[in-house]
């Protein structure tokens, strides 16, 4: 099977602590990457950055999948908020390792909920660690809430959903509160709360605070996942070696 035309795409998961620690991972990240024509290859939070390089090394791209709350602490962020359900500190770790070699090698990147959150935390960005409380007066965007989102146009993001506004379902409670560069955002809910990112200078940085795996088949939503497997495969291409056959490092 060639990596020009099914691109491998990392995708990291859940870290379920206890006597057995293990890796969970929605089977919908999988689907929806194989629909769009890549390959779903997990990766365990286990090791430190230059394992988490060496991971990135093999994939032509990386998906962020949704996840708990951060300990901000670690972020010099202030005090972990009360109601935040915490990420295992060996992951939230992990995971901003795989960000920041994404953002700083080119790689490809999706990151959804949490995970578009740890992308801009990465370069800079605010947290709000708890919703609504944060902004008093907003809607609550936590179980499976279904809520109108404002594409902004002439953004990337307009590019690869193909429509100015669609419906999205979240499963949040924290959330970005603003970005720094060269990040910036590109939708917003009606309330004004930031709803994807996009960063520049880099060839597909993405992230987007719904869940767009959840949405039916044939969703302008598929839009994001065609986008990162197709940027994927440009950078699959670029690898090939004058032989035919693909560089590995």
């Amino acid at each position: 099977m060639s990596r020009l035309a099914h691109p491998l795409i990392a995708v990291n998961g859940l870290l379920i602590e206890g006597e057995r620690p293990r890796l969970e991972l929605g089977l919908r990240y999988a689907d929806a990457i194989l629909k769009a024509g890549g390959v779903p290859l997990a990766i365990p939070p286990v090791g430190g950055p230059g394992d988490a390089e060496r991971a990135l090394a093999l994939a032509d791209g990386l998906l962020l999948t949704g996840g708990d709350d951060f300990t901000t602490e670690r972020l010099g962020l202030g005090p972990t908020h009360a109601a935040a359900v915490r990420t295992p500190v060996g992951k939230q770790d992990w995971d901003f390792c795989l960000a920041r070699g994404a953002l700083a090698s080119g790689l490809p990147v999706l990151g959804i909920c949490y995970g578009m959150q740890v992308l801009g935390l990465c370069e800079g960005a605010g947290l709000h660690q708890h919703l609504p409380a944060d902004r008093p007066g907003a809607r609550d965007h936590t179980g499976g809430a279904r809520h109108a989102v404002l594409v902004l146009p002439r953004s990337k993001l307009a590019g690869l959903l193909g429509v100015e506004g669609l419906e999205v379902i979240s499963r949040h409670h924290q959330a970005l509160s603003r970005v720094a560069p060269p990040w910036r955002v590109a939708a917003t809910d009606d309330e004004g709360s930031i709803e994807a990112i996009e960063r520049a200078r880099h060839p597909f940085a993405v992230g987007v605070q719904w869940h767009p795996e959840l949405a039916y088949e044939g969703s302008p939503n598929d839009g994001l996942f065609r986008g990162l497997v197709g940027a994927a495969a440009l950078r699959a291409a670029g690898r090939e070696t004058p032989s035919g056959a693909l560089e590995r490092t």
